[in-house]
């Protein structure tokens, strides 16, 4: 079972208590973005088997949104941050290079 822990109100909850919202660190284009532009942020969207960074909310606890980084293959968690965040803060990516060799937050970005 899936928990991640709520950086909003401090508490450990498993999948059943949370929603994913999807991919976190998407491109919003501005306004009088073109069809494509539009089309890409609506619908192409990573499905990645290995590190990837999404949306969840706390849905049966505070309700807020927070981002999780974690493993789609293995269920890893590296950990959690605020929503508001616009890059993984730096302990997480640590972790992350420390289990993967030779990945980094630039193949996403």
């Amino acid at each position: 079972m899936l928990i991640l822990h709520c950086p909003c109100c401090y508490t450990d909850a498993d999948e059943t208590d949370l929603h994913a919202g999807g991919q976190a660190h998407l491109k919003r284009h501005a306004t009088g973005s073109t069809d494509d532009q539009f089309e890409e942020y609506m619908f192409m969207r990573e499905n990645p088997k290995g590190v990837h960074f999404e949306r969840w909310r706390h849905v049966y606890g505070c309700g807020k949104w927070f981002l999780a980084a974690r493993c789609t293959a293995t269920l890893e968690v590296f950990g959690t941050y605020p929503a508001q965040t616009t890059v993984p803060p730096q302990d997480i990516i640590d972790k992350i290079t420390a289990k993967r060799p030779g990945w980094s937050w630039g193949d996403l970005a």
